[in-house]
């Protein structure tokens, strides 16, 4: 398996709409080879010591791992929460031809 330095990136989002124009923004600025929107999720979380719950939009970035503090710092200029949810996950392995496109999408 060839190790990879590819990153998929979930971020919540208040609306679909606040998660189309951070996607476009990250695409736009080649933060991101791709972003998939999640138009609809139900979260539950404890926020200021009381439990919460949301609907809630989310993006499944595909990235560098290079890039990850420009897009955290993008997400969170754009974003409306106070604690935006920006987190990473590796990807270990993949298709090379898909690797080698991400790697050339994102500068």
């Amino acid at each position: 398996m060839k190790k990879t330095e590819k990153l998929v990136i979930l971020i919540t989002t208040s609306s679909e709409e606040e998660a189309r124009k951070i996607a476009e923004s990250l695409v736009n600025h080649k933060k991101a080879a791709c972003v998939n929107i999640v138009p609809r999720v139900d979260s539950l979380f404890w926020w200021k010591g009381e439990l919460e719950s949301a609907q809630e939009g989310l993006l499944l970035v595909k990235t560098k791992a290079s890039l990850f503090p420009e897009v955290v710092e993008l997400v969170k200029r754009m974003h409306s929460y106070e604690v935006p949810e920006i987190i990473a996950l590796p990807i270990i392995a993949g298709s090379d031809d898909y690797l080698k496109w991400l790697d050339n999408t994102c500068q």
